[in-house]
């Protein structure tokens, strides 16, 4: 039993009715989405590598890839992924999409390094993905991505999302942390000052605001939080002292409302990408008791449009973020099976909550990447 919001809820032994998830519609969604964008999302295109991300993510969630995708297929995707390998003055690493490669009297000002130079979040997802598609790693330029990483990394610790961009926040850090553990090789980043970085992000309420300054939310939370756990520290050496462990997990919890979902900031609406950040956020400091798993997929099942994907809240339009994060809650947090076995379509690949990817496509970063 749970109790949530003073009232006792079975969703731990007790058999629990679900409609079923639509995990084909979810899956042609994905892909219509890989191989072209409705009018809705063509704005993000010049993002397409995490979009790719996202669609190829929830199909390796709903383990039908293989099932779905046609080893040609597969083949042609690994092959575009690397195709967005770059290298510039700062290293190398991948950019967010082809069309920065352009043809006729303005590719040499597109190619230029200034303006084709590898991007800190585009290579974390780069790197997910390729391991989704289950590629050897082989064309790596492992060396050329610490430099890299050395080269985005500013005098506060945080990172540019490129040597020559302004842009930085805690899901730079992130991401840098994320690559450095995928290659077991952390001499690109100042981890002292990337921590000292991510405390000055930390706010009264227990959360992390994207800048210092800044308002706690729960994306950003669960970026410092992933960031604390991934980063190598000495023998009994603790992320967080015990009083801001307690405080960012009554934060978080205090985050799912009476529709079941989670909110990003205090006073706002459940949005479905929050059940997996502050969701997996609970999960790493090891609370996930506090979340009630069944309020919570229900709020994603009403979530679900009818043509498939998953959207922000009920009556929205759906989209592959939203979608693969909702997927990736859901497997963190299933209904129960109940003796019947019923509830079977909610239980997903489980999740590796630091990296954000299956447990097996994580295990297979850690054997091939390094």
């Amino acid at each position: 039993m749970s109790m949530y919001r003073g009232v006792a809820t079975p969703y731990v032994h007790d058999e629990i009715y679900m409609p079923p998830l639509a995990c084909a519609a979810h899956a042609s969604h994905s892909l219509r989405c890989i191989t072209g964008l409705p009018d809705s999302l063509v704005d993000v295109d010049a993002s397409r590598l995490a979009l790719s991300f996202y669609c190829i993510g929830s199909l390796d969630i709903l383990d039908v890839l293989n099932e779905k995708v046609n080893m040609i297929t597969r083949n042609e995707w690994r092959k575009w992924f690397w195709e967005q390998q770059t290298s510039g003055p700062h290293g190398s690493g991948f950019k967010p999409s082809s069309f920065m490669t352009g043809q006729g009297p303005a590719s040499e000002f597109v190619q230029s390094p200034e303006y084709s130079c590898p991007h800190v979040i585009m290579t974390y997802t780069a790197l997910l993905s390729l391991a989704i598609l289950r590629d050897n790693f082989a064309g790596l330029d492992r060396r050329g991505i610490v430099a890299f990483l050395r080269g985005c990394q500013r005098e506060d610790g945080s990172f540019r999302t490129t040597p020559q961009g302004t842009e930085s926040d805690l899901r730079t850090v992130y991401c840098a942390f994320a690559i450095s553990s995928m290659l077991n090789d952390w001499s690109g980043v100042d981890v002292d000052r990337a921590k000292a970085f991510i405390a000055s992000c930390r706010t009264y309420e227990g959360g992390y605001g994207q800048e210092p300054s800044c308002e706690a939310q729960g994306g950003t939370t669960y970026t410092a939080i992933a960031s604390l756990y991934l980063a190598p520290r000495s023998e009994g050496e603790e992320p967080l002292t015990a009083a801001e462990r307690e405080q960012t997990i009554r934060w978080l919890s205090s985050n799912q409302d009476e529709s079941g979902g989670f909110r990003g900031r205090t006073g706002k609406a459940a949005d479905a990408c929050y059940c997996f950040w502050c969701g997996a956020a609970l999960r790493i400091l090891g609370r996930d008791d506090l979340v009630n798993g069944l309020a919570l997929v229900k709020f994603l099942d009403r979530c679900q449009f009818k043509f498939g994907g998953i959207s922000k809240a009920p009556d929205e339009h759906p989209d592959p973020y939203h979608t693969y994060l909702s997927l990736a809650a859901i497997a963190m947090y299933p209904p129960p099976l109940g003796e019947s076995g019923s509830n079977t379509s909610w239980h997903l690949a489980p999740i590796d909550p630091l990296l954000n990817a299956t447990q097996a496509t994580a295990r297979w970063i850690r054997d091939h990447v390094p």
